[in-house]
């Protein structure tokens, strides 16, 4: 018989067969005792900085390695001569000068064509100088700049007041892990053993000796960049002049902050730059390559490799947290036995990863709750993170609907508790902190890239309130009242949101729709109108939704829209379907474009091509890949599809 055709002119049979064939590929990416965890990859700044601290430590070459990446780096060069921070960016200096030192180290000539047109393109913009801060800390190490090329960073900071104006607890969880061991090196100021002697002079216009601090960044105030600016000068005269004690007790103190939080192969904070900068201080403290910290440390690093036949790179950090509590969700939407059974495993498989018995930084401003968060990575419980905190509880909430189970309440109670206790004062909730509020401190020079903090944002505080909603909290609930006022506070003046951790107002606003869908916010709600009517009208021709890093930049009127569109990709397509489905719009005509949209691009393995950046570091500096986006999003977005229009409802009833 032939399949039935729905009343949007689309056939039954195919979307069905399309869902099928989405699990099955999904499936197999399963672990061997049922997780999922998929690539992540960054730009070429990860894998450079790779190659580099090898021959910083004058590790024997590993000349197989080494080609590898350098073939990954030559593959990811621009158009431009340069190196981009997302597929077919736009070139980035900071991006470029590392790609083409790393790939100098391993041995490519300096007048082979790829690096001849990168060092024109260098010179063309400006020359390394123009290079970002942590940039130029690696080229202060190297020793082809001074010192004096980057903000003086005392490690007495290690010893402040927290009614300091600046202290570790009043910047964000990446920032401090990054700055603890850096501050050592700074203290220290050793120097790469970089036995083959490389050094990459040719991409200045002038002696690099001579390069001084940075001007000001497009997101620093002028006053307070006069104020910070002049007291790096003060510093700079007057750190020698510290007592030899004081700097000794402040380097202990870094020490013990480090190895407090290095999670074994796991690394410090689990990312990889300060497990990096931690392996270079335990070098220039004079701790050997068997010093089992410094050891565990250089493990991990290893760990962060995907290595291929032809190319290899290196991982920021990992997500098996991350992707298997989206997966799960996928899979649950996916609903045939053949998906629940796996996801409930995958859900398993997540309990024990909870973090029950570490206060970690976060407690320093919210000392009376208890923990109950998960990680974003295997091992980081000094640094659990809402986001996954709220994902994972809201599939074991989805879960037990079907098949009761004590564990999964038990794991949902101390997780909601955890996440109601870290709502700041501004309603919203951030990351991984709480009123993590100092917002002038990205005015200080080390702050070139603007991400010193973690501030509430709206992707977050969409989460956590589908979190809340899904549980059977209302908008009568203070906490989700008040985080909905934070969203009314936030939208643009288009309808969108700003997205902190996808690319950027597709996720924000598909986000929020679901936290508002979830909290009984009505439809007609012109908050949710506006929303929708703004999806729909940045639909892509072909029936999908994408947009570019661009829509990042700082050049945009206050309240007005940053969106740049971009070519189609799936796991856009999918949030925009997911969003505008939780505004009520199952039945309108452009989800029904973005649905047979996914199921012409779906390949004949079930999945999805997608080399596009969609995810966000940090805005306008550091932008993911998460390999698993077009694998579990584009099956989440049929499924809900397919779910809704076979019950004839308008109601997503999850939060997400």
């Amino acid at each position: 018989m032939p399949s039935a055709t729905n009343t949007a002119g689309i056939d039954t049979g195919v979307l069905e067969t399309s869902i099928g064939s989405a699990t099955q590929a999904l499936l197999g990416f399963r672990q061997a005792d049922g997780h999922w965890v998929f690539e992540l990859e960054a730009d070429c700044t990860i894998p450079a900085e790779y190659v580099l601290l090898r021959h910083y430590l004058a590790e024997p070459v590993d000349t197989v390695l080494e080609a590898k990446i350098a073939r990954y780096l030559r593959r990811v060069q621009g158009a431009h001569g340069g190196w981009p921070l997302v597929h077919d960016g736009e070139f980035d200096m900071s991006a470029s000068v590392k790609a083409y030192f790393a790939l100098k180290m391993i041995g490519d000539a300096i007048d082979a064509p790829h690096m001849l047109r990168a060092r024109e393109a260098i010179h063309a913009r400006g020359g390394a100088s123009k290079s970002n801060v942590f940039t130029r800390f690696m080229l202060a190490l190297f020793g082809v700049t001074t010192w004096r090329a980057t903000p003086v960073l005392p490690v007495e900071i290690m010893l402040l007041p927290m009614w300091s104006p600046f202290h570790l607890n009043k910047i964000s969880y990446w920032a401090r892990t990054t700055l603890v061991p850096l501050l050592v090196l700074a203290a220290l100021k050793p120097r790469a053993k970089n036995p083959k002697g490389v050094g990459i002079d040719e991409l200045f216009l002038e002696d690099p000796r001579s390069v001084g601090m940075t001007s000001r960044a497009p997101h620093q105030s002028r006053g307070w960049h006069v104020l910070f600016s002049t007291l790096d000068r003060i510093l700079r005269v007057i750190e020698p002049l510290f007592p030899k004690w004081l700097r000794a007790r402040a380097i202990n103190a870094a020490v013990a902050f480090t190895e407090e939080r290095l999670n074994g192969e796991d690394g410090m904070g689990a990312i990889f730059p300060p497990m990096a900068n931690a392996v270079m201080m335990y070098e220039a403290l004079g701790k050997g390559p068997d010093y089992p910290p410094r050891a565990s440390q250089r493990r991990g690093l290893d760990l962060l490799l995907v290595i291929g036949e032809d190319e290899a790179y290196c991982q920021p950090c990992v997500s098996p947290i991350w992707d298997t509590a989206l997966t799960c969700h996928a899979l649950l939407e996916a609903g045939s036995d053949e998906a629940v059974a796996p996801a409930k495993r995958g859900l398993d498989w997540l309990v024990p990863k909870q973090v029950l018995d570490v206060k970690g930084d976060w407690a320093v401003k919210a000392p009376q709750i208890r923990p109950g968060g998960w990680a974003f990575q295997y091992n980081n419980a000094h640094y659990p993170d809402l986001d996954d905190t709220a994902v994972v509880v809201m599939a074991m909430d989805r879960a037990r609907r079907s098949a009761p189970n004590l564990a999964y309440d038990a794991a949902i109670a101390r997780g909601r508790e955890w996440i109601e206790g870290m709502q700041s004062k501004d309603g919203g909730w951030a990351a991984f902190d709480v009123n993590n509020l100092e917002y002038y401190l990205n005015n200080i020079p080390f702050s070139d890239h603007g991400a010193l903090l973690d501030p509430p944002t709206e992707d977050v505080t969409a989460r956590c309130i589908s979190m809340l909603a899904q549980l059977g909290e209302t908008a009568g609930n203070p906490s989700v009242a008040a985080g909905i006022a934070y969203l009314r506070r936030t939208q643009l003046a288009e309808g969108s949101w700003y997205g902190r951790w996808g690319l950027n107002y597709v996720y924000g606003t598909w986000s929020v729709l679901c936290a508002l869908n979830a909290a009984g916010v009505a439809h007609s709600d012109p908050m949710m109108r506006k929303a929708a009517d703004w999806l729909v009208s940045i639909q892509n021709a072909d029936g999908g939704w994408g947009e570019d890093a661009t829509s990042y930049r700082l050049d945009y009127k206050k309240f007005d829209t940053g969106f740049d569109g971009g070519p189609s990709t799936a796991s856009q397509t999918a949030w925009a379907l997911l969003g505008l489905m939780a505004a009520g719009e199952v039945e309108n005509a452009a989800v029904a474009r973005g649905i047979r949209y996914l199921m012409a691009t779906q390949t004949q393995k079930g999945l999805w091509d997608e080399q596009r950046y969609t995810a966000t570091g940090f805005p306008r500096v550091f932008y993911l890949r998460y390999h698993g986006y077009s694998k579990f999003f584009p099956l989440w977005a049929l499924a809900r599809y397919r779910n809704l229009r076979k019950t004839n409802s308008r109601v997503v009833g999850v939060g997400m």
